[in-house]
């Protein structure tokens, strides 16, 4: 599994390679790395994966060793002598008998036995892994059997969403840093006007500019929020503001209209919450602007 996982990264990263170049301003290392965190492995289907960042957490702490130091040991040729007590780089115990890869033997390994128990339903097995990693079953989830039940110890365990949002959190740049270099590609205007700048610098007290990707129906009948992200500036309820649809020509008053915004949202989830405004580097609900957009738009003050 280890070579297969191996093999799949070194593809994936050649991809990446071949457009690097282009993306050079990020000054990001963008080839995906497990030990430094960008790379998660798991099962879409059953809705479970992990990443190197959890495990060394919970083994730096059992060993005493920080988190990132941890986490290079967790992948490539690190192997744990437990009876020496001690890291090596090769296969071979001191007493000259083979060491498992530290990531079969400490990620691999407890899940393939967790979920080879659980499928065959070996309970006692399960119980006793159950304990060790602090997941706890309902008595309606212990009558589950095979893959459902494997499925909802997993997603306890280890689930896909921690470990996407983890990555997301951790590893993502934020706006404020993404923007400096993203401004050009999102941009059609010349970078160096006033809305250029303010969405290169995500200035909050910029000029605005919002991009609406899609309009969700409200629980009012027939009118929809214009979902989208503030790049640029700070809008409010009651601001006046340009609404440019997906025909619009600069100069010209095709598909422009110039309204008020009643009400400015954040969606949470399923929620929404009514707030006085949203700064730049934010997603964003707008009331009362259905009416000129159909689908997508741009949001903007600057003429």
């Amino acid at each position: 599994m280890y070579q297969n996982f191996l093999r799949v990264i070194e593809n994936v990263n050649v991809i990446i390679a071949t457009y690097e170049d282009e993306a050079s301003g990020m000054g990001e290392q963008l080839q995906i790395d497990p030990q430094i965190g960008t790379c998660a492995m798991g099962s879409a289907l059953f809705g479970w994966a992990f990443t190197l960042t959890k495990f060394a957490a919970i083994y730096g702490k059992k060993f005493g060793i920080e988190r990132d130091k941890m986490r290079r040991k967790l992948w490539g040729d690190n192997f744990f002598d437990a009876k020496a007590k001690k890291w090596k780089g090769e296969g071979v115990s001191d007493e000259g008998k083979p060491l498992k890869r530290a990531f079969v033997e400490f990620m691999m390994g407890p899940v393939i036995r967790l979920c080879r128990a659980s499928m065959n339903g070996e309970m006692d097995k399960v119980d006793k892994m159950l304990g060790t990693i602090e997941v706890v079953l309902k008595t309606d989830e212990r009558t589950l059997q095979g893959k459902y039940l494997m499925k909802n110890i997993f997603q306890k365990w280890i689930n896909a969403a921690e470990a996407l949002i983890e990555m997301i959190i951790l590893k993502l740049p934020s706006p404020v840093k993404a923007q400096k270099y993203r401004a050009a590609y999102l941009y059609e205007g010349p970078i160096d006007d006033p809305t250029g700048q303010s969405i290169k610098n995500c200035d909050p007290n910029g000029e605005l500019a919002i991009f609406i990707s899609k309009m969700i129906p409200s629980a009012d009948k027939g009118r929809f929020y214009a979902f989208g992200r503030v790049f640029a500036g700070t809008v409010s309820a009651g601001q006046k503001v340009r609404i440019q649809g997906p025909n619009f020509k600069p100069g010209s008053k095709t598909d422009l209209n110039v309204k008020g915004i009643q009400r400015t949202i954040i969606m949470m989830g399923g929620k929404i919450e009514a707030v006085p405004d949203v700064p730049c580097g934010n997603t964003v609900g707008l009331v009362g602007i259905d009416q000129y957009l159909l689908k997508q738009g741009t949001i903007t003050t600057h003429e």
